[in-house]
């Protein structure tokens, strides 16, 4: 069955039975001015742009995921998810070479968070070194190295989302959890959650640990894909959604890949639960702080979901209670564009299409000299020569 023909559907109510409630940090509301005025003050949107980056609320994020950390730490976590998101809008619309020229930029930053940027460098660049310059005047070092090493695997895998966009390509299940497991970003956001901790790498690759991780990450897949399918759907940019993932490869329609998804989602829970039930006694205070967070992480993107502005508008409350979405129309303009980015920004050169400029060169002459001029004047060699310099002034 076709989705565009199921007006209603219901978001299932994963979450009811899970024993973290919401907590936010008592920090939010002075890091999130901070952290705002921080992020509107490098201009990468337009005013109009930025006043709808600013309703989905990055900031609400951050401080319900790490509602423990002290304004030092819930300062850092919010400038993170805000620097998240400008790479999510960004990369959205750039295909595998721009996204990777964007992610290059990014770790070159993190890695050298105090060498100056380049002039004329995209803005990405500056937004993460500062952020980083900041956050190692508090994180540990085992934090911080940890996050670099999963940061640049997020970035990786945010090229390969771009590339899949690209070929309009749709995983099978499986290797689309493999890739989206770095491209929500959850691993570094995890990073964070021991920004004041020293947890060794031993601790860390302990299996009920790494399960604990494992599931949780899955979880949140699953969390974001229910609420971002229908603008995502909408907009044409839903190959990378789990949604349409099961819908396109156990051949149902939207309701039973929902059902399909939910049941995923009650044994991951399940199996969270259990090996939590399975940490020693006593347990080191810092990885115990750790996977904690990791129960809490679940929830406040949960929750996040629904408060701001970002799937559901001014009605997230409203659908957070009764579950019952409408399906969204689909959308006239590019396919995958969320809006807040041009398309004709983060975009390598190399996705311009010849024919697009030739089409808009000839129809600019044809209006201002007339077909006369245009078939006097130029001359098939003429005409390439312009698109060259066109692409290049775009570039």
């Amino acid at each position: 069955m076709s989705p565009s023909s199921e007006i209603y559907f219901t978001i299932p109510n994963t979450l009811q039975n899970w024993p973290w409630p919401r907590h936010i940090n008592p920090h939010y509301n002075i890091c999130k001015a901070e952290s705002s005025a921080w992020c509107e003050g490098f201009k990468a949107f337009t005013p109009k742009a930025q006043k709808a980056f600013n309703k989905c609320d990055f900031n609400l994020l951050a401080s319900l995921a790490y509602p423990l950390l002290n304004k030092e730490g819930c300062r850092v976590g919010c400038d993170l998810m805000n620097l998240f998101f400008v790479i999510d809008e960004y990369s959205d619309v750039a295909d595998q070479c721009g996204a990777r020229e964007q992610a290059d930029i990014v770790m070159d930053a993190l890695r050298h968070p105090l060498k100056p940027r380049p002039e004329g460098e995209w803005i990405g660049g500056e937004i993460a070194r500062q952020f980083w310059e900041n956050a190692t005047r508090t994180a540990t070092p085992s934090a911080q190295r940890r996050f670099i090493k999963m940061f640049d695997s997020y970035l990786n895998s945010v090229v390969q989302q771009a590339e899949d966009r690209t070929h309009n390509y749709i995983r099978d299940i499986q290797s689309y959890f493999d890739v989206r497991r770095d491209t929500i970003g959850a691993k570094p956001s995890f990073a964070i959650n021991e920004i004041h901790l020293n947890i060794s790498d031993e601790a860390m690759e302990d299996p009920i640990i790494k399960t604990l991780a494992s599931t949780s990450i899955d979880m949140l897949i699953i969390g974001n894909d229910l609420c971002s399918y229908n603008v995502e759907q909408a907009r044409g940019d839903d190959g990378h959604n789990l949604v349409t993932i099961v819908m396109n490869e156990r051949k149902i329609g939207l309701h039973a890949a929902l059902q399909w998804i939910s049941n995923l989602h009650d044994r991951l829970a399940a199996e969270f639960l259990e090996a939590y039930k399975k940490l020693p006694s006593p347990i080191n205070p810092d990885v115990a702080t750790y996977v904690d967070g990791l129960g809490n992480w679940v929830r406040g993107n949960d929750v996040w979901s629904f408060e701001s502005e970002r799937y559901f508008g001014v009605r997230g409350l409203e659908i957070q209670n009764s579950r019952i979405v409408q399906l969204l129309p689909k959308e006239k303009g590019e396919q995958g564009n969320t809006g807040l980015i041009p398309s004709t920004q983060g975009i390598s050169v190399s996705t311009i299409k010849p024919s697009g400029f030739i089409q808009n060169i000839l129809s600019s002459i044809w209006i201002k000299w007339g077909v006369t001029f245009l078939v006097l004047m130029l001359s098939v060699a003429s005409l390439r020569s312009i698109i060259i310099l066109h692409r290049y002034e775009l570039f």
